[in-house]
């Protein structure tokens, strides 16, 4: 795995997911690192690209409640424990669970794996409900996927929140969970 600034000099053989993030990013004028890397399945292999990157992977979970009627991409460290009561309680949604695959599909154009907040450009309608734990908007940069678990990037937290959610029609709600037993 090596750093690399912006977008991959061959995108043959990417999905069309990803290279459509590399080209949102670059017509908004948003500068990013990236690196190329196995699948990441697990937060331990995170960590891994953590250490390239230089930044934490932020952990993004694609939740919903019971009716599947409101859905939230929640933004978390990743060394943070989820605890679905904590959350419930501050956006006043009750049996929060994790979302469909199906629903990832139809909503971020993701699959399990890949989720982020790069798959809001792919939520035309605004069916999903960004939140954001604090302590992420707390750090200089964002570690996601660019809608594929193969590859990861670095972003500035200022360019996410300034221009990237302005420009995908997404604000965000800012949460605070303590993640502690």
């Amino acid at each position: 795995m090596e750093l690399i600034k912006g977008r991959p000099d061959n995108i043959e053989g990417r999905l069309p997911r990803e290279v459509r993030t590399y080209d949102f990013l670059d017509s908004l004028g948003i500068e990013y690192e990236r690196t190329d890397h196995e699948r990441t399945d697990t937060m331990e292999a995170c960590n891994k690209v953590d250490e390239i990157l230089g930044v934490v992977i932020c952990k993004n979970l694609f939740l919903c409640n019971r009716q599947k009627t409101s859905f939230y991409l929640l933004m978390m460290p990743g060394d943070k424990k989820f605890k679905t009561k904590e959350l419930s309680s501050q956006i006043g949604s009750s049996r929060l669970s994790f979302a469909e695959p199906e629903d990832m599909l139809k909503y971020l154009d993701i699959e399990p794996g890949s989720v982020s907040i790069m798959g809001l450009m792919n939520d035309k309608d605004n069916a999903v409900q960004l939140l954001i734990d604090e302590d992420v908007l707390k750090d200089d940069y964002i570690g996601c996927h660019p809608c594929v678990n193969t590859s990861s990037m670095k972003l500035l937290t200022e360019d996410v929140i300034q221009k990237f959610l302005p420009a995908v029609g997404h604000d965000y709600r800012t949460v605070h969970l303590v993640g502690e037993d």
